[in-house]
C-alpha cells in the first residue's frame, strides 16, 4: 500500500475516508441515490456529487437506474461496481477441495469442486489447488488475474512459527514445509491460510447467528470436533495456531489420551465425535439410517431424532447433549463467553432441540451460562468464511483511494 501524503485531517485523507464510508454503505444498502449518500454521511451535495464522480472515474462505482414512485424525474442510483475486483476462496477437506469466486459486492459468481483421490505429494498439492481455484475461475467467466486475494481453508493450523500444517494429520501431503513456498510460486495473487473452523466463525460474526457480538465460542462438529475462539471481537489463534482444537481435551467419560498429538485424537473427540452417534442409535435400539460417509450419518441420525420426538429418539439426543455439555463446560468455565454457536452439519441438524437439551445440561455443569444459539450460515459456511475474509483484505486494498 503506498504511503499517505499527510498527516490525519488533511484534504486527501478526508476523502479516502469519505470515498470509503460512501462505498461501505452502498455494499450495506445496495444502490443508493446521491442525496441519500449526502445524508448517511453527512456531506453536503456538492461533496457528495464529487465524492460520486470520483469514484465512478476510477471504475469503483457505476451509475444505474434511477428512483421511482415520487413527482419529477427520478434521482440517478449509484452502485458498488461488481467486476471492480473478485476474490477467492477454497475449502479443503481429505476428500475434496471446494473452490468459491466472489465479485467485489460479495456475491458468489463462480463454483467448482475437484474430488482428491488417495493420498497427495506435495506437488500434486499444488496441482490440485491450481486445478479448483481455475474451475471456480472459468465458471465465473473471468480470467485468473481478476482475482485480487484468496484464503485456503484447512483442518488445523500452519504454524507461524515452523511453517508446517499441525493438528491435521489426516490432510495427507499438506505438511511438507515447503508447501506454502511452493503455493506461493505456483498462485498469481496473495494468499491466506486460516483453520476452518475459525472461518465458520467468522461467516456467523459476519453475516449468522453471531453479529454484533464480540465474545464468542464456536462448537464445530462434522468431520471433527473443534471450536472457534472469538475474543474482544477478533479470532484467537494461539502461539501455534491450535486454539480452539478442543477434539484433544482430557474430559471425564473416557480414558485419558495419551500421545494425541501422535495419535490424532483426544478425550472430548472420542466421547462426542460424530462417530459415536451411530453407535449410540444402536444402544438405544434405534434404525440406521443408509450407509455412507460418517458425518453424514450422524447427521442424518440427528436429524431424525430432533425431527420424531418419541421417547427413544429424546433419549439418544439427551444423550448426545450431555456429552457435547462435558467439554463445552470446560471451555466456557475458562473463557466465559459472551455466546456459543453450534454450528457443522452434526450439530445444525439438531436444531432448536439439540440446542435446548444441550443448555439444559450446561445449566447444570457450567458455572458460566453463555447463551447458546445454532448457526445461521448454512451450506457452506467454511468457504462462505474464507470469501469473506478474501473479500476484507480484497475490498481494503481496492477502496483506498487515497493511492
Amino acid at each position: 500500500m503506498a504511503a499517505v501524503t499527510g498527516g490525519p485531517g488533511t484534504p486527501r485523507v478526508l476523502r479516502a475516508m469519505n470515498d470509503r464510508a460512501a462505498l461501505e454503505l452502498l455494499l450495506e444498502h445496495g444502490p443508493l441515490s446521491r442525496a441519500r449518500i449526502g445524508r448517511l454521511t453527512g456531506l453536503s451535495k456538492p461533496t457528495a456529487s464529487q465524492l460520486l464522480a470520483r469514484l465512478e472515474a476510477a471504475g469503483l462505482v457505476l451509475a444505474g437506474g434511477t428512483t421511482e414512485g415520487g413527482p419529477g424525474p427520478g434521482a440517478r442510483l449509484y452502485e458498488v461496481n461488481p467486476a471492480a475486483a473478485h476474490a477467492a476462496a477454497l475449502d479443503v477437506t481429505p476428500g475434496r477441495i471446494r473452490a468459491a469466486v466472489a465479485d467485489l459486492t460479495g456475491r458468489t459468481v463462480g463454483h467448482h469442486e475437484l474430488p482428491v483421490p488417495g493420498r497427495l505429494p506435495g506437488a500434486s498439492v499444488v496441482r490440485r489447488v491450481t486445478e479448483a481455484l481455475d474451475g471456480a475461475v472459468g465458471a465465473a467467466g473471468i480470467t485468473p488475474d481478476a482475482v485480487r486475494r484468496l484464503v485456503i481453508a484447512t483442518p488445523g493450523a500452519f504454524d507461524p512459527n515452523t511453517g508446517r500444517l499441525r493438528y491435521a494429520d489426516h490432510l495427507p501431503g499438506w505438511h511438507s514445509p515447503a508447501l506454502l513456498g511452493e503455493l506461493t510460486a505456483a498462485l498469481p495473487m496473495p494468499v491466506g491460510y486460516e483453520n476452518d473452523v475459525n472461518l465458520a466463525a467468522l461467516a456467523e460474526q459476519r453475516l449468522g447467528a453471531a453479529r454484533g457480538h464480540g465474545d464468542f465460542v464456536l462448537l464445530w462438529n462434522q468431520e471433527g470436533l473443534g471450536a472457534a475462539l472469538v475474543l474482544g471481537g477478533r479470532l484467537h489463534r494461539g502461539w501455534t495456531g491450535g486454539a480452539g482444537e478442543i477434539g484433544f481435551l482430557p474430559v471425564p467419560g473416557t480414558p485419558l489420551a495419551r500421545g494425541v498429538g501422535r495419535t490424532g485424537s483426544g478425550g472430548f473427540q472420542e466421547l462426542a465425535g460424530a462417530q459415536v452417534i451411530p453407535r449410540l442409535a444402536r444402544e438405544y435400539g434405534l434404525p440406521p439410517v443408509p450407509d455412507g460417509p460418517y458425518p453424514d450419518t450422524a447427521a442424518a441420525l440427528i436429524a431424525r431424532a430432533a425431527r420424531t420426538g418419541d421417547a427413544p429418539h429424546l433419549r439418544l439426543l439427551r444423550a448426545y447433549a450431555t456429552r457435547l455439555a462435558t467439554g463445552l463446560a470446560s471451555l466456557v468455565s475458562v473463557l466465559d463467553p459472551e455466546l456459543v454457536v453450534l454450528s457443522g452439519t452434526v450439530l445444525t441438524a439438531g436444531g432448536e432441540t439439540l440446542r435446548a437439551l444441550v443448555e439444559d445440561e450446561m445449566a447444570e455443569l457450567a458455572a458460566a451460562q453463555p447463551r447458546l444459539a445454532v448457526a445461521t450460515v448454512t451450506g457452506h459456511p467454511v468457504l462462505r468464511g474464507a470469501l469473506e475474509s478474501a473479500l476484507a483484505a480484497t475490498r481494503d486494498e481496492v477502496f483506498d483511494t487515497s493511492r
